[in-house]
């Protein structure tokens, strides 16, 4: 490690190592030779005269990239695909004259763009599922464990600790379908040529559509893709960069909403992410549990967010067939989205997979907050047994400002409950409100939503995609 620069926090402590080789040089440049390869051999097939030694020879050096020398004639041309071009016909002087036939810089630079994003994409989506599949687990071990819910971060009637879990799921699903929607969507930009005419083609091929339009098929297939992009300048939209990215925008704000939710359990004590035996929270206060991984997944999901505007304004300036004014701005955004994104889903697994719920402080709060809830069930029971609704209504109002009272100004606990039995007027006994009071009563039917979601939508997805694996994760 160099420490007299800069280096990218991405690589040295954020993402993983499998998304970093997407967007390294050796992913980028072993994509360029094999485009050139697959070009070579689909004009061979097509008619063009190319032997299968010189296919053989191009083969053969596909992946020994002489990094120097490619610097060496960058700095002499000032253009990196005819440097890296000059480099590749070195090593293969029998194909020297055949390599990048027909094609200009962005048959190397935006198809492999595409191939990078769309192998990118499917990495997301492993550990996407990966993640599906530890928030399930956590779900359906807490469906019913009742849990004060909040609206506007104010006590509200209760849900349980699973039923909010889903809530955190079905954001993620929403996100894997995007996210399959985008793969699906993913085209070659083919082979067009200097301003998508394909001029260079009609050329070599004397004008043959048939041959033209095969050519870029056999390239697609070759490269792993059905279809090309039917029309272009000379580079594909740059709409696709910025579909892309909203696409990762959507997951980092799902992860943003779950790191929120629980630093704000933290504070509560009732749920935690993991805590190692070693860890410090604090240089200065011992004690401290800070929430670091929630803080970090919003941290950087804030930064994916801002940077959809990036690609986005990148598309909406690009002149006629082409400018360079992408590039640039290209290299940066979109790699750097996904490294953060990849970052994120790695934390993200990390809390999940290691979530710490309080039952007894869970417990605690609802009945701090129970009685107020239920005052509307108390008053229908107390009814039953004989009471004036509207006289008895105005009692337990006058009951619960009190006892509100207590709780906020002087410290004390909720007893209203109390307040109610010793109440005549009633006719309840203590332990026939608490009954009452019993949590589970007010979750509805928080308990089989868990199950029915987890039946209907999360396990088929994690049925059908049981194979895929989770890619490799950092210390987090």
């Amino acid at each position: 490690m160099e420490n007299d620069r800069y280096q990218s926090p991405f690589c040295t402590r954020y993402a993983g190592k499998e998304m970093q080789y997407l967007f390294s040089p050796d992913k980028k440049f072993t994509t360029w030779r094999k485009l050139w390869i697959a070009l070579a051999e689909a004009e061979m097939e097509l008619g063009l005269p190319i032997t299968q030694a010189q296919i053989d020879e191009l083969k053969a050096h596909a992946n020994d990239i002489d990094y120097e020398a490619a610097a060496r004639e960058e700095r002499l041309v000032r253009h990196d695909v005819m440097a890296h071009v000059h480099v590749y016909g070195a090593q293969c002087p029998s194909a020297a004259g055949i390599i990048h036939l027909g094609a200009t810089s962005c048959y190397v630079g935006d198809n492999t763009d595409i191939i990078i994003m769309t192998e990118a994409l499917r990495l997301v989506r492993r550990k996407l599922l990966t993640l599906l599949g530890l928030l399930a687990d956590f779900a359906r071990k807490y469906k019913d464990l009742p849990t004060l819910a909040f609206t506007h971060f104010q006590p509200a009637q209760p849900t349980t600790v699973g039923k909010r879990a889903t809530l955190w799921l079905y954001d993620l699903v929403l996100d894997l379908q995007e996210i399959d929607y985008r793969i699906s969507t993913m085209r070659l930009l083919g082979s067009k040529g200097t301003t998508g005419t394909q001029a260079s083609f009609v050329e070599l091929f004397g004008g043959d559509d048939e041959k033209i339009r095969a050519l870029e098929q056999k390239i697609a297939q070759k490269m792993g893709f059905e279809n090309v992009q039917p029309v272009s300048g000379q580079t594909y939209s740059r709409k696709v960069d910025s579909f892309v990215l909203n696409t990762l925008s959507g997951l980092a704000q799902s992860a943003m909403k779950f790191s929120n939710d629980l630093r704000l359990l933290q504070h509560l004590k009732e749920v935690e992410e993991p805590f190692e035996e070693n860890q410090i929270g604090s240089s200065a206060m011992a004690y401290k549990r800070n929430p670091m991984r929630s803080e970090r997944i919003s941290s950087l999901a804030r930064y994916v967010i801002a940077d959809t505007l990036n690609p986005a304004v990148t598309a909406a300036t690009q002149w006629f067939e082409r400018t360079l004014a992408d590039s640039a701005n290209k290299r940066i955004s979109v790699p750097e989205a996904f490294l953060a994104i990849d970052a994120i889903l790695n934390l993200y697994i990390n809390v999940a997979g290691g979530l710490v719920v309080y039952p007894k402080v869970i417990a605690q709060h609802l009945e701090r907050e129970l009685p107020f809830m239920a005052t509307e069930n108390i008053l229908m029971r107390a009814v039953k047994n004989g009471g004036d609704r509207q006289e008895l209504h105005e009692i337990i109002r006058r009951h619960s400002m009190a006892a509100a009272r207590v709780v906020k100004e002087e410290g004390g606990e909720n007893d209203l409950v109390d307040r109610i039995a010793a109440d005549a007027r009633f006719g309840m006994t203590k332990a026939e409100i608490l009954e009452i009071l019993r949590p589970e009563n007010f979750v509805g039917r928080a308990g089989e939503q868990v199950t029915e979601f987890l039946r209907d939508v999360v396990e088929p997805i994690l049925r059908d995609n049981a194979d895929a694996a989770a890619g490799d994760a950092l210390f987090v």
